[in-house]
């Protein structure tokens, strides 16, 4: 038999989630109270635990329902992965079941393992090991590519600022849907960052790099347990030029060592998208392919960057993201 329970108001979840050694940042209860407040998804937690009982396994899903691309659960939306947690194989056997009953397009997870479902798609994920010594790390990154750009951004000048407020926020997002047009994509809202920001408090950070008071480069990282999480990164050509996103990392790192921190996780790319996982290997991760399943299985359907999208305005641009966002996930 299968439960669902919420786990925005379930203080069952927090406490099963900060003992589980696969949890992640994607299934605390403020990731999903980002969703729920930005784009209106409905979290829900499958589990075998009824009510009363001390939870033992969870799956988390996102309810969607969308005019223009159908109704679907989805475990979890915009997140890189989402493990089902100590799940037995009788929970994945309800999906049909479920799905059946409230007439859903598809059931989508997102797991670091593999279960015995049809994969829809498959991307490189990359971790860091942050347990060796700080000096050790830092050896292990590209001569070149690394450890001479963070060396040439503090030979620049580039100051960097940490916190959670507007006016950091606002230089972020406007690095954001610059770097997003240089893509063919919009951005996403920038309510959802101050959502994700404000949730998540002491456990996000947004750090900006300046160049003679330009914002150059700035990054999102969040944390959980003893991994932290490069989300979210944005950055000008000049920013590139000068070093600006691998002084913040380096800064990142620095910070999440002396938090304790265990892991980085630089998150997911496409296969097949050599630039961005050279990028992260050049830091010293470690690549492994992960699957994505559906039920029932069919083609991808991920966004696509555009020639349109990298010569719209700006406001068109972010008038954009604010309309299809709340439809992808």
């Amino acid at each position: 038999m299968s439960f669902q329970l919420d786990p925005l108001t379930d203080p069952r979840w927090p406490e099963f989630i900060s003992c589980h050694p696969s949890s992640s940042v994607f299934h605390t209860r403020e990731w999903m109270t980002a969703l729920r407040r930005t784009y209106g998804f409905t979290p829900f937690v499958l589990t075998t635990s009824g009510p009363g009982t001390v939870i033992a396994n969870g799956i988390p899903f996102c309810r969607i329902d969308s005019l223009f691309t159908g109704k679907r659960l989805v475990s979890l939306p915009f997140s890189d992965h989402c493990e089902p947690l100590s799940a037995p194989d009788h929970l994945f056997k309800a999906l049909p079941e479920i799905r059946a009953e409230e007439k859903l397009k598809y059931i989508e997870l997102r797991p670091l393992s593999k279960p015995a479902l049809p994969c829809s798609s498959r991307y490189w994920f990359h971790m860091l090991d942050l347990r060796p010594p700080l000096d050790e790390i830092f050896q292990r990154f590209h001569r070149d590519c690394v450890r001479r750009k963070i060396r040439r951004a503090e030979r620049e000048g580039l100051e960097t600022e940490a916190g959670r407020s507007d006016g950091l926020l606002d230089s972020f997002y406007s690095l954001q849907v610059a770097t997003r047009r240089r893509h063919g994509l919009p951005p996403q809202p920038r309510k959802w960052f101050r959502n994700l920001l404000d949730a998540l408090g002491e456990k996000s950070a947004l750090r900006v790099a300046r160049f003679e008071d330009r914002p150059v480069a700035a990054i999102v990282t969040l944390r959980h347990n003893r991994t932290s999480v490069y989300k979210y990164g944005a950055s000008s050509a000049e920013g590139n030029r000068l070093g600006g996103m691998q002084l913040l990392l380096w800064n990142a790192i620095e910070e999440a060592k002396a938090a304790g921190m265990e892991w980085l996780d630089l998150g997911r790319c496409d296969v097949g998208d050599t630039g961005l996982a050279e990028f992260k290997e050049r830091w010293g991760a470690e690549r492994r392919e992960i699957s994505y399943y559906r039920y029932p299985e069919h083609a991808r359907s991920a966004m696509k960057g555009s020639f349109i999208a990298k010569h719209l305005p700006s406001p068109l641009l972010i008038a954009a993201g604010r309309l299809l966002y709340r439809h992808l996930g």
